[in-house]
């Protein structure tokens, strides 16, 4: 969403504070929530232009901690604001470590290999793949309908991964596989901020994450320091851009989005992330999309959305479990690019829709 991603998220929905459905609001809340898809899906085509000339684990780290520089001066000046405890937030911190250090490294590994087109319709299968992971943890129930979006949304990511099989050095399949990876990377980040128990706001929570994540990245990229170089203007630009819009600004208005919106409604607005992406793929990074992965996206959507339609009929648990891309949750759908999903209270905007 890079999110996430991823990311994402980059993925990925994240549940915000639950306030009652307000038809006045209803406007710009819409809004919001697009302009933040809108912003999300450039991430992919952005991120792959900057890896040209800067290495994947060095422009997370760039990223991120300028994202955490952006999101303390906004966590340590609000008067309303409730840390959480020492162990709380180590707990958090670890979340980070995995739904932006580890899924992001992924993601960003994916893209180098891979192409911004691929990986922004590969995570839109992310919320599926969450599913996946909660049904075999049987944190979920097996239905008809959710099994055939599960198989619809795994034939669109097949047809997608295959329209790369011709490339002759075999780096594309591979980004592909990474980016594969990268969701069942995200589905645990879920599972795991999900215990969370601080009671923080999702801005709190997504500062300790995204502090958490950029130390793993600043490790990292130690390993790239061979490769070390100042970033052109124009990449500077790209980091800055990620960071400021993607990681931070994008997160916010979506957060704000959900105060006017049903998570279920947020979410399946997010599908605007990948049909956006291919724009900007093939606007930004100079890509082209065959007709097959066109394809191949519109079945990943529409996988998605039967799985989510079910999901929805089960209850308030369900609605939020998808985060997605930086989905998610990418990621940049994502994440963003990272969420916190107990900070919801589906219930409330559930009784007042």
């Amino acid at each position: 969403m890079s999110p996430r991603a991823g990311d994402l998220a980059e993925l990925t929905a994240t549940a915000g504070p639950a306030r009652p459905v307000r038809q006045r609001g209803r406007t710009p809340a819409v809004a919001a929530v697009v302009l933040a898809a809108l912003i999300w899906s450039t991430s992919f085509a952005v991120t792959k232009v900057a890896l040209a000339e800067i290495p994947p684990m060095t422009i997370g780290a760039l990223r991120f901690s300028l994202a955490a520089l952006i999101l303390a001066a906004v966590v340590h000046t609000r008067r309303d604001r409730r840390l959480p405890t020492i162990r709380q937030r180590l707990f958090i911190g670890l979340a980070g470590l995995l739904g932006i250090a580890a899924y992001f490294a992924v993601e960003n590994l994916g893209v180098d290999l891979a192409t911004a087109s691929d990986a922004t319709l590969i995570i839109a299968a992310y919320p599926i793949i969450t599913l996946a992971l909660e049904l075999i943890l049987r944190r979920a129930t097996l239905s008809v309908v959710r099994l055939a979006g599960m198989v619809i949304a795994i034939g669109g990511v097949w047809l997608v991964v295959s329209s790369g099989a011709g490339d002759e050095s075999g780096s594309r399949w591979w980004g592909d596989a990474l980016l594969v990876l990268g969701g069942l990377v995200w589905a645990g980040y879920n599972l795991v901020a999900q215990r969370d128990t601080s009671g923080a706001s999702p801005v709190v929570v997504t500062y300790y994450q995204t502090l958490a994540g950029a130390l793993g990245f600043l490790a990292m990229s130690l390993f790239e320091a061979d490769r070390w170089a100042w970033p052109s203007p124009a990449n500077l630009g790209r980091v800055l851009f990620l960071a400021g819009l993607c990681s931070v600004a994008a997160f916010l208005l979506y957060n704000y989005g959900l105060r006017g919106l049903l998570p279920s409604v947020a979410v399946n607005l997010l599908n605007i992330v990948p049909v956006a992406g291919l724009v900007w793929a093939a606007v930004l990074a100079g890509e082209s999309v065959d007709g097959q992965q066109v394809i191949g996206g519109a079945v990943v959507i529409a996988g998605v959305v039967t799985g989510l339609y079910q999901q929805n009929s089960d209850g308030p648990a369900a609605v939020s479990s998808p985060a997605s891309p930086n989905t998610a949750n990418h990621p940049d759908t994502a994440n963003p690019d990272t969420a916190n999903p107990n900070t919801a209270e589906p219930n409330t905007e559930k009784d007042n829709a």
